[in-house]
């Protein structure tokens, strides 16, 4: 089902006039209202009317995360503070949230869009839908019901953990439909085999899944514990919230709704747009967020995009799977390193499980020091100690072979990482950087 035909499924070179004629609005809006963006735009010559087609988005200034937290709390807000109908704050490691405000219209735009990404997924009116995604603060559970109301689907709006609890809501309501992060859909599993629940006879068919990075090997354990088509969904707080893009039933990269939320990949370094197929950071300007609007947001995630149909009939263009990040991309020995490769290296030899964690430290050492925990099949590591030693073995060999640089394996027993109900903290950096 496409919820929206008209734009989901328009012609380039029409999609391309509606995009200019928001460019156009945007530009001006964000000049009569906005006065960090007023600045920012005089400092480069643009003024009212100055842009008038999509191809002179170049041109505009980029907004980093760091303009949200430096212009916390309300810098940022072109609407009137007394229109904003609700708010949302991200936390952060450093410094202030990220803080976002929704006018009643974006609230609709926010519910259309993630109409949108259920309909892609699969989601037909009159499903039901459970999410456990947090609500709140997050955007993710909101985000979430505001599109299934607007969908027509039945909500069962779990919020996050109550692990039993959702299970016995699963088993109860036979809800078609599951939302929360891939991590929990595979911690929900251990705590239904613990339950006697077998994962595969579940009610749940489609699964929606965000809010961390996580691999095609993850998809497959995850479709083959539950016995359910997984796809990936994106989003930020910073642009909407989820909805920004959704896979479809192919799974062939995120359709992003560019007729109000236009892409550009461009080389991290340089700033410039990079050819179509090629890996850079995705960049978006909402075009028609009344609240914050953001020109030229720097997602700092690392991906490519194609523009060719979907073999669904969307031609709106598709982003891949993110492949890493460029502020959270750890750099080991002057080696810049991804915890998708790793992450991608253990979920494809049999006999890990999909719980891992990378511990970096420089303790009483020059250089830095990598230490891989992974979890292995309880039968594996009762097993003799050559068969494990056989086992690390590999598991360093292969990423080694990735990373170019040296790591230490640790093999553990199963449900020895601590379990996450959110997103998983896949990384401990403990160096004094």
């Amino acid at each position: 089902m496409i919820w929206n035909e008209e734009f989901e499924c328009m012609p380039l070179d029409e999609l391309k006039k509606v995009q200019s004629n928001y460019l156009e609005k945007l530009v001006d809006y964000v000049y009569a209202n906005n006065e960090v963006y007023r600045a920012r735009l005089d400092q480069v010559g643009i003024k009212p009317g100055s842009i008038t087609d999509i191809s002179q988005i170049v041109k505009l200034p980029f907004t980093t995360k760091m303009d949200m937290r430096d212009y916390y709390p309300y810098g940022l807000f072109s609407a009137k503070r007394e229109d904003i109908r609700e708010i949302h704050v991200s936390s952060g490691t450093t410094g202030n949230p990220t803080l976002v405000g929704y006018t009643k219209e974006d609230i609709q735009l926010w519910s259309t869009v993630m109409a949108r990404t259920l309909c892609c997924a699969g989601a037909e009116p009159g499903d039901i839908i459970q999410i456990a995604y947090g609500y709140g603060l997050f955007t993710g559970g909101l985000g979430f019901h505001y599109g299934a109301l607007e969908a027509g689907l039945t909500i069962l709006p779990m919020s996050s953990g109550q692990t039993k609890r959702q299970l016995k809501i699963m088993q109860d309501f036979k809800p078609r439909i599951l939302g929360c992060t891939p991590s929990y859909a595979l911690y929900m599993a251990d705590e239904a085999r613990e339950l006697g629940i077998d994962p595969r006879d579940s009610s749940w068919e489609i699964g929606i899944f965000g809010a961390e990075p996580w691999s095609d090997s993850m998809r497959n354990e995850i479709e083959d514990t539950w016995d359910i088509m997984a796809t990936d969904v994106y989003g930020l707080s910073e642009i909407i919230g989820p909805g920004v893009s959704q896979e479809c039933t192919y799974k062939d990269g995120l359709h992003i709704f560019s007729d109000v939320f236009y892409p550009e990949i461009i080389d991290p370094d340089t700033g410039e747009q990079v050819a179509e197929g090629e890996d850079g950071e995705l960049v978006i300007t909402t075009l028609t967020k009344q609240g914050i609007p953001l020109l030229r947001y720097r997602t700092r995630d690392i991906v490519s995009m194609t523009n060719e149909k979907c073999r669904c009939g969307r031609t709106s263009p598709r982003v891949s799977k993110i492949k890493g990040r460029t502020d959270d991309m750890i750099v080991v020995r002057g080696i810049n390193v991804f915890p998708s490769q790793i992450e991608h290296v253990l979920l494809g030899i049999e006999g890990t499980c999909p719980h891992y964690q990378i511990v970096i430290d420089r303790a009483a050492h020059k250089l830095d020091q990598v230490e891989i925990m992974v979890e292995v099949d309880q039968q594996l590591f009762s097993d003799e100690i050559k068969k494990l030693n056989e086992m690390s073995a590999r598991i360093k060999k292969e990423i080694e072979g990735v990373l170019s640089i040296g790591v230490k394996v640790k093999l553990v027993e199963p449900k020895t990482i601590e379990r996450s109900m959110g997103k998983s903290q896949r990384v401990i950096d403990k160096r004094n950087l």
